[in-house]
């Protein structure tokens, strides 16, 4: 990326040389995944030095965290790498609340493996088996006579679940199959790629805009995780990120949703490695 920022840090610019009365303002809070937290940091640091009145905070803990801060209050704009659930819905209703949904890019959910690793495509059906723990040495698929190691995101992301229906399910929504039992769960996308990095024998799913050049990808079903691909939907786990606001009259969140779908924040959404939505 061309401008990373930390992970799960408050985000706080553009709060010297303010008002009192813009220092004042309420912070504006943006929670949730972690597969968008250096986009949306971007955006909002962007947003803020064109907007000096404007306060904003981002911080990650994975979808569902984000959604949930919007249903209860502690967050004004939810981050997340799959849809919001007809539960959260409902929840939210139940407490008055009207969510809109943002799509603000496209991602490929990119399968990611140690350089050194000489498979250079899997198929869908063969990823879920490795996922669920059915195949377990990689000369199964024409790699080394050597234990797979398989890496997933933890249950609180966005693309832990999106990847869970697609692949582990086999795009069955009502399917019941589970990771394998000997899935190592990580916090992070960077958590992925640094283990997939050091260990020859580890595969991992990352997020297309944490792609780089310490880690492979692998093509799936023989079709390269890239901007045209995905962009297409010829990609295979191809989705949409999002972000959920309220339907209320809050300037800060409007103006910063407006920037994210400019020409200026769709740049910026290109230049972090996803696939600006025009």
């Amino acid at each position: 990326m061309k401008k990373a920022l930390a992970m799960g840090l408050m985000l706080l610019v553009g709060g010297f040389g303010l008002s009192k009365s813009a220092m004042a303002s309420r912070v504006v809070q943006m929670k949730g995944s972690d597969t968008i937290l250096n986009v949306s940091q971007y955006l909002a640091e962007e947003y803020m030095l064109e907007n000096k009145d404007a306060r904003i905070a981002v911080t990650g803990g994975g979808s569902g965290v984000g959604i949930a801060s919007l249903i209860n209050g502690t967050g004004d704009i939810g981050m997340a790498s799959r849809n919001i659930k007809s539960k959260e819905i409902e929840m939210a209703k139940e407490k008055g609340i009207d969510i809109k949904e943002v799509v603000i890019g496209f991602d490929g959910i990119t399968i990611i493996e140690n350089k050194n690793n000489p498979v250079k495509n899997i198929s869908s059906k063969d990823l879920g088996k490795i996922f669920r723990g059915e195949i377990t040495n990689w000369k199964e698929i024409g790699g080394n006579d050597a234990p797979i190691v398989v890496l997933s995101r933890d249950s609180s992301s966005g693309t832990h679940e999106f990847f869970k229906e697609h692949i582990v399910r086999n795009n069955n929504p009502k399917g019941t199959e589970e990771y394998g039992i000997k899935t190592l769960y990580m916090p992070s996308n960077e958590a992925i790629k640094q283990e997939v990095e050091t260990n020859i024998n580890a595969i991992g799913y990352i997020g297309m805009g944490y792609v780089d050049k310490n880690v492979k990808s692998i093509n799936v079903d023989n079709i390269e995780p890239n901007v045209s691909n995905v962009s297409s939907k010829k990609y295979p786990i191809a989705r949409e990120i999002y972000w959920y606001v309220k339907k209320e009259d809050n300037k800060t969140v409007n103006g910063l949703v407006n920037y994210a779908l400019s020409k200026d924040g769709q740049e910026i959404v290109k230049e972090e490695g996803f696939v600006p939505i025009n």
